[in-house]
């Protein structure tokens, strides 16, 4: 393997570009708004090419509107290497979730051009669609058509709130490819993100080498009972679906404060009444819930549990309960050479590397299933994303984009 220089990065231009960015599709509170496929998000990646067709780089398109801007390397005949993350965001969102990845990018592609440098393989900086899965879902839908996970069919149906649908939003967007998979393989995948969770500011630490991401499990659970007059009926002739609602978020809470090891994850993210009324017995309640785990057996386990759970809870109440598992994703472990790669990228800048697990999904996920893949972690303030008050350190941004630079470079002389 050829040993190329380490050129130092531009933190300076970096902020710039990513402070740039931000003044496209504004929220309220110095947040961002560009949801996937809307007219800021297209100007997003308009911004984005501009800035790479001065560096030479020629770009295509694949049938899910994902972005592929090449810099090519001595042997084009060989799969690239390729760094990238998303610029769509959510309704309310922060100014690093996702575009930190792609610009950080960017960084390195500037860098190595002013520098001269060409790698042995090509590289790749990708931009994906529709990864927040706000305004069309499922979430990181994208990645998803191009690892194969998720039905071009299924992403192009996917409908926002107004009834357009992602197809066609993407065939007005001027972003629509004819390419797949085929046309487009990677050799490796590399992807810089913010945290979005308090671990490495708790610690103290300015960034963290991820080596997987937690499974999960989505359900939504229903409760079904028997409306009655909140004064008429004595407690025990009730059928009440909300107490035993409750008294499985309860239960199953303390299963998972119970994990020794403090890895079990669980989160009702809907908790809805149907046709509420004060002084009526509810009839129907429905949750929506989310449970995940570092460990597939552990997840597996709690699966059981939640459903235990459930049906102690159905049987107390004399309700009865549906679960309705929507989504399973399991857990995802990352390519060892490549971890290996931002652990030593690391250690040349004098930080210890330290490995982490990744609680949330990312693009990333979806690519590991097709191609080597691992992600770089910084801190973001007080573990806030996904809202307006998000906030990274300039220092930090500088010394995960050096590190991911210098990986990228170890990858890309690898035969």
């Amino acid at each position: 393997m050829t040993s190329l220089p380490s050129p130092r990065i531009d933190g300076e231009r970096l902020w710039s570009s990513l402070m740039e960015m931000a003044r496209i599709g504004p929220s309220p509170m110095g947040g961002s708004r560009r949801l996937a496929l809307s007219e800021d998000d297209v100007a997003g990646r308009r911004l984005l090419l501009a800035w790479t067709d001065a560096l030479g780089c020629e770009w295509r398109s694949d049938q899910a509107g994902n972005l592929f801007i090449r810099r090519p390397g001595r042997d084009d005949s060989l799969a690239p290497i390729a760094v990238g993350s998303h610029l769509d965001t959510q309704p309310l969102g922060g100014r690093f979730d996702g575009v930190l990845g792609v610009l950080a990018g960017l960084e390195v592609f500037r860098t190595l051009h002013d520098q001269g440098i060409t790698t042995e393989r090509p590289l790749e900086l990708i931009v994906w669609t529709n990864e927040e899965g706000s305004r069309f879902s499922p979430a990181m839908g994208g990645s998803g058509v191009y690892s194969g996970r998720l039905s071009l069919e299924t992403f192009r149906e996917a409908k926002d709130r107004a009834g357009i649908s992602l197809g066609e939003a993407l065939d007005d967007s001027g972003f629509k490819g004819s390419l797949t998979r085929r046309d487009l393989p990677l050799g490796a995948y590399l992807e810089l993100h913010i945290e979005q969770g308090p671990v490495l500011e708790r610690k103290g630490l300015p960034l963290g080498v991820v080596t997987g991401v937690q499974g999960l499990r989505w359900y939504d659970l229903e409760f079904v009972g028997e409306s009655a007059h909140a004064g008429p009926t004595p407690m025990g002739f009730r059928h009440d679906p909300l107490m035993a609602a409750t008294a499985f978020v309860e239960a199953m809470r303390e299963t998972v404060l119970a994990d020794p090891e403090g890895a079990s994850r669980l989160t009702v993210g809907d908790f809805q009444v149907t046709e509420p009324s004060r002084n009526v017995i509810p009839g129907k309640v429905t949750l929506h819930v989310d449970v995940r785990h570092t460990d597939e057996d552990q997840l597996t386990v709690l699966d059981g549990q939640l459903r235990a759970h459930v049906a102690a809870a159905a049987g107390r109440e004399s309700v009865e309960a549906q679960v309705k598992e929507l989504w399973h994703m399991p857990v995802t472990r990352f390519d060892t050479t490549l971890v290996n790669d931002l652990s030593a990228a690391a250690r040349a800048v004098g930080h210890e590397p330290f490995t982490m697990m990744s609680g949330a999904g990312h693009d990333a996920v979806n690519i590991s299933y097709v191609a080597p893949t691992a992600m770089l972690f910084i801190p973001c303030r007080d573990g806030i994303s996904h809202n307006e008050r998000e906030y990274a350190e300039p220092e930090h941004c500088t010394i995960a984009t050096q590190v991911m630079c210098d990986a990228l470079l170890r990858a890309a002389e690898r035969h």
